[in-house]
């Protein structure tokens, strides 16, 4: 079902449903990826759609946004991974998310030593002994 963002906290973000009720999307059901800050993701009324997990007895309901839609994932404001490719990697096998992995950490470690040279005067960089 659809919600609206009514409160964001440290620990989750507090959805108003349309009838009325309020549930709490704990911190962990907002991405399958490690959430440090909510905010990074969502802001306060902000639509979003959820799945009901629990509705304990005495009114607490325990809602996920991970859960509500397949193949959804919520990126980071500024992130450069679209939602299409995020689908994608979520479908993709364990292989290929390993081989994606390697390339992109080759490609780090060699910008990462590339700006490390050039901040130590690189290769064939002669210093004078004095």
């Amino acid at each position: 079902m659809e919600g609206v963002i009514t409160g964001i906290t440290k620990f989750g973000a507090f959805v108003e449903m349309p009838c009325g009720t309020t549930g709490l999307v704990h911190i962990s059901e907002i991405a399958d990826e490690y959430v440090k800050d909510i905010n990074e993701f969502f802001k306060k009324s902000d639509k979003i759609k959820v799945k009901v997990l629990t509705v304990e007895n005495n009114g607490k309901i325990g809602l996920s946004i991970r859960q509500a839609a397949e193949g959804f994932t919520p990126q980071k404001k500024g992130s450069k991974i679209n939602r299409s490719k995020a689908a994608a990697v979520n479908k993709a096998s364990f292989e290929d998310k390993m081989n994606r992995f390697l390339k992109e950490s080759d490609e780090r470690l060699l910008d990462l030593k590339r700006n490390t040279e050039s901040k130590r005067g690189g290769r064939g960089s002669f210093r004078e002994a004095f």
